[in-house]
């Protein structure tokens, strides 16, 4: 059986970007004697830039936004776009430049606050990336970013107990409900999340980071009928949600629901084709299907869009293993764990890799990793050490006869 497939996508994804009320213009000076107004329309420039991420055309996005951005300044949409695309490309320098130049002018746009963060963490500046997530806070999907961040700096259980103490303070604050329950949700414990999505949700029915949250525990407890009523109530109060469309499509994939699933996912990736996690799903969609090799095209895809997440690394080790590509299988793991070194899931998959090319002592080595991983669930946990043992026990010598 194969494990670590589906993308559990958390985030609430920011939807479209409304055109703006009214048309801003930017003065360029052809000569001394007169000027061209060009026009604005921010959602037709992000969109451009979304069609050439979706053609492979990267370096095109960033030229494009470049110039609009350049000529149309303070347009948040565009700008921040254009950060996205330079944090893809692994540029962080420019990605964070480019967040900064926001918070300039917009000192308070939450997003921006959390795309700054996401700079920060893949930089190990642990102590300002958190700054920046909790100055995101409430309205974005921050939360499981500051867990792990808390987790590297060795003081979760007091932002834990601090969320804890504001949610018992608040009880009618849909916000700090959904916060604790984030928390919950990403150390794995989906039932007692599920009891503060419920409460979120009585505040403010319209909260659409706990809805798709709620979604989220009930996928972790298999009540997947709940999770389609949950998500689809969610696309009812904002039918281009990004979160909720691909998450509804992993449930369908859990049940098997091909046709259901396909439809969504590719709605999902034409919203915004730069982001990696329907990418990853339609990956696994192939392979459901008998596709492999057009899974691996998606996966590396995913890979390509977003170099940081470890989903599409972990899939392609999977897959080349399952078809005997264990180089193949070794080089994309090891380029994941560069980029997410305590992921317990690609240590995990490395060390099969190992094992199945008879490289005994670093299996094992990548086995104690994944045993040590608080991001995986305990069967591989629990496998990680059982193979360790077995690999580490001596072994029984022939006697002559």
């Amino acid at each position: 059986m194969r494990h670590f497939v589906l993308v559990l996508f958390a985030a609430l994804a920011v939807g479209v970007m409304p055109a703006a009320a009214s048309a801003q213009t930017v003065d360029q000076q052809l000569d001394p004697h007169y000027k061209i107004d060009l026009p604005s329309d921010p959602l037709a420039a992000m969109n451009a830039a979304r069609d050439r991420v979706a053609a492979g055309k990267l370096e095109g996005a960033i030229t494009g936004l470049q110039s609009y951005v350049a000529n149309h300044p303070g347009e948040i949409g565009p700008e921040r776009l254009l950060g996205d695309l330079y944090f893809r490309k692994t540029d962080l320098p420019q990605a964070e430049a480019t967040y900064k130049h926001i918070l300039t002018y917009a000192p308070n746009d939450k997003e921006t606050h959390n795309r700054l963060g996401s700079v920060y963490a893949t930089e190990n500046r642990i102590d300002q990336a958190i700054d920046e997530f909790n100055h995101s806070l409430p309205g974005t999907d921050a939360v499981p970013d500051l867990v792990r961040l808390h987790m590297r700096r060795g003081d979760l259980n007091a932002y834990k107990h601090m969320l804890e103490v504001t949610a018992q303070e608040y009880p009618s604050s849909g916000e700090a409900q959904s916060e604790i329950g984030e928390v919950y949700e990403t150390i794995g414990q989906p039932e007692v999340a599920e009891r503060f999505f419920k409460r979120a949700l009585d505040d403010d029915p319209g909260n659409l980071i706990a809805t798709n949250n709620l979604g989220l525990a009930y996928m972790d407890e298999k009540r997947y009928s709940d999770a389609i009523k949950t998500f689809s109530g969610c696309l009812v109060h904002d039918a281009y949600n990004y979160g909720c469309k691909d998450n509804l499509a992993a449930v369908y994939l859990h049940e098997s629901l091909w046709g259901q699933a396909d439809v969504l996912l590719q709605q999902a990736h034409t919203l915004a084709p730069e982001r990696p996690e329907a990418l990853v799903n339609l990956g696994y969609l192939a392979d459901a299907r008998g596709d492999w090799k057009k899974a691996v095209v998606y996966y590396i895809m995913a890979s390509t869009v977003y170099p940081y997440g470890a989903d599409a690394y972990a899939n392609l080790g999977v897959t080349y293993n399952e078809h005997g590509l264990y180089q193949l299988a070794q080089a994309a793991l090891i380029k994941g764990l560069a980029v997410a070194p305590e992921d317990g899931r690609l240590h995990f998959i490395l060390g099969e890799t190992y094992s199945h090319q008879g490289n005994l002592a670093l299996a094992a080595d990548q086995y104690r990793a994944a045993a040590l991983g608080s991001d995986i669930d305990e069967w591989t946990k629990r496998t990680a050490q059982q193979r360790v043992t077995a690999l580490m026990s001596p072994r029984p010598t022939s006697t002559p006869q």
